[in-house]
């Protein structure tokens, strides 16, 4: 059984990797902002966060099924972050990096990954399946203007949902995560285990890495 990844996220691919699989790589292509107007404009109110990753990260898998026909198993996944109730994506600018640092510095947030996983092996007959884990992050109060000044200009923030990341340079500025770790990296390892299980397959059939 082959895992297809619809991301080009290394974040997501070194979990995988590190998990014993090495997945197919695809870049989804979709335009992510264009599809939660149009499901929030459906349904007359703003997405909830679980509603958002799950639907994009529906969108991602499906895209890359329609658009290659590939035969196995294809992820989608989508991230975000959630501070007083409000969404944070990728800030992409070091501006608007260092306002969310502002913001969330010495403080606890929720980071949500969707994850939607569908199985082709029977091309008339597709599964698909879906969830959202949530992890609790808190971050160091102690951390000097001077420290954010020189991560955000490390460019590591400017990609990630929440502007931080807890298996990089970001690491040493968190102090406590509530949930499983590989949520806030971008996939939940244990969620993504029991997606394959019920769709009739064994997580270890996934293993195509070998060990050192």
């Amino acid at each position: 059984m082959r895992l297809h990844l619809a991301s080009t996220s290394p974040a997501r691919l070194m979990l995988l990797r590190s998990a014993g699989i090495e997945p197919l790589t695809h870049a989804p292509g979709v335009d992510e902002d264009a599809v939660a107007a149009a499901a929030a404009q459906a349904q007359g109110a703003p997405l909830t966060p679980e509603r958002m990753v799950e639907l994009l990260a529906r969108a991602k898998a499906e895209a890359v099924v329609e658009a290659t026909g590939v035969q196995g198993l294809v992820l989608g996944g989508d991230s975000m972050f959630v501070l007083d109730g409000a969404i944070y994506g990728k800030p992409h600018t070091p501006s608007v990096a260092r306002e969310r640092w502002g913001l969330q510095r010495g403080r606890t947030g929720s980071l949500y990954s969707g994850h939607w996983l569908i199985d082709t092996t029977d091309a008339g007959h597709p599964l698909a399946v879906g969830a959202v884990a949530v992890a609790q992050v808190t971050f160091a109060d102690d951390i000097s203007d001077a420290e954010l000044d020189a991560y955000i200009a490390s460019g590591e923030p400017l990609f990630v949902a929440g502007a931080f990341t807890i298996d990089s340079l970001g690491a040493p500025f968190i102090t406590h995560v509530d949930g499983d770790p590989s949520t806030v990296v971008g996939l939940s390892l244990p969620t993504l285990r029991r997606l394959v299980r019920s769709l009739g397959h064994e997580w270890t059939a996934l293993w195509n890495r070998p060990r050192a």
